[in-house]
């Protein structure tokens, strides 16, 4: 049958059957919002007016040596010891101090741009005046990749799920969520007193390096005409500021803060760890923090999720966790981390 026309029409027909009923499962996932993907996905979160993130640029501040008056010009290539490439973004002077500090933007958008201060930058070319070799001594943005469209999905489906109410919790932390790079967004009413709203934003992604805690200061939009009566924030912060400002009623005074990092050290007992589950333990009880932890009161990190996260990872039988010895509350401003894991 095999070496007959019958076997290989019957064969050229399965497939094509095949073919069709694939093609009618795609169509049928792509005709509803909760399984579309790509273009089809935007489109209909283009419906709620939810768009994806688009990948952002990273910026550092940079510090050179140089003789004194020298002009480091706009547009210089600096290079990063792995081969990532920036621009410096203004004409920057040495100071009496022999040294001049610029900010410079990756030339491609993205995570890949970011950079831990103490890295070590290159100019691309020689510049009269300036060494070469350079340091980064802060981080002015991160940059962050474009939204997957798991998290766009998650986004739209909120919106579909919760209308607008004019300024409620819920509308801040969408507002904050739209902007590229947050993963995490709390609102506290009234948190620094009437008239007030704060808003906590974490970048797990774009600032991993960071253990995703935004970089720069809190405050307030420099959009905001009163902004001379408060501090203004700086660089995540004030890049969520500034977004949330254009949306916002216009009586609050909104502050975008970054939590303020809790440290919780466990003992556990009753097993013998090799590195590798020591590694897998500190990944499960992390995970439980990012699921439960907030900065906020009124709410707690359950001791029983974290032994279950450990209880499922092979070859952690027996264990018994000694510290801390119960639940985790919640505190205003504050969000527990994993701190130390000790094992006796």
């Amino acid at each position: 049958m095999r070496f007959s026309n019958l076997g290989v029409l019957g064969t050229a027909a399965a497939g094509l059957a095949h073919l069709h009923y694939a093609y009618l499962d795609w169509i049928a996932k792509q005709a509803v919002p909760y399984t579309a993907t790509d273009e089809y996905l935007e489109a209909w979160a283009a419906l709620k007016a939810v768009y994806r993130k688009p990948a952002t640029y990273g910026q550092l501040s940079v510090t050179w040596a140089g003789t004194v008056g020298r002009v480091l010009p706009a547009g210089t290539e600096v290079a990063r010891s792995d081969g990532v490439y920036y621009m410096t973004m203004a004409d920057a002077t040495v100071n009496a101090a022999g040294l001049v500090t610029a900010t410079v933007q990756a030339k491609a958008a993205g995570t890949a741009g970011n950079a831990e201060v103490g890295s070590l930058m290159t100019l691309g070319s020689a510049v009269d005046g300036v060494q070469s070799a350079g340091a980064v001594v802060a981080i002015v943005t991160t940059g962050a990749d474009q939204e997957l469209d798991d998290d766009l999905r998650t986004r739209m489906l909120a919106k579909y799920q919760s209308t607008a109410r004019g300024g409620a919790d819920s509308d801040y932390i969408e507002w904050a969520l739209e902007v590229a790079g947050v993963t995490r967004a709390w609102v506290n009413p009234r948190g620094f007193g009437a008239g007030t709203v704060v808003v906590y934003v974490m970048l797990d992604s774009a600032n991993a390096a960071a253990n995703g805690f935004p970089s720069g200061s809190d405050g307030i939009a420099t959009l905001d005409n009163r902004a001379n009566h408060a501090n203004s924030a700086t660089g995540d912060q004030l890049t969520v500021a500034n977004a949330i400002y254009a949306t916002q009623p216009v009586t609050p005074m909104v502050y975008v803060c970054s939590p303020i990092a809790s440290p919780v050290n466990f003992t556990i007992s009753g097993l013998t760890a090799s590195t590798v589950l020591k590694a897998a333990i500190a990944q499960a009880i992390a995970q439980v923090f990012l699921d439960e932890g907030e900065p906020l009161a009124g709410s707690q990190v359950n001791l029983s999720s974290i032994e279950a996260a450990i209880a499922a990872i092979t070859g952690s039988s027996g264990f018994v966790i000694s510290t801390p010895d119960g639940n985790l509350a919640n505190q205003v401003g504050y969000l527990p981390t994993l701190g130390a894991v000790s094992y006796v």
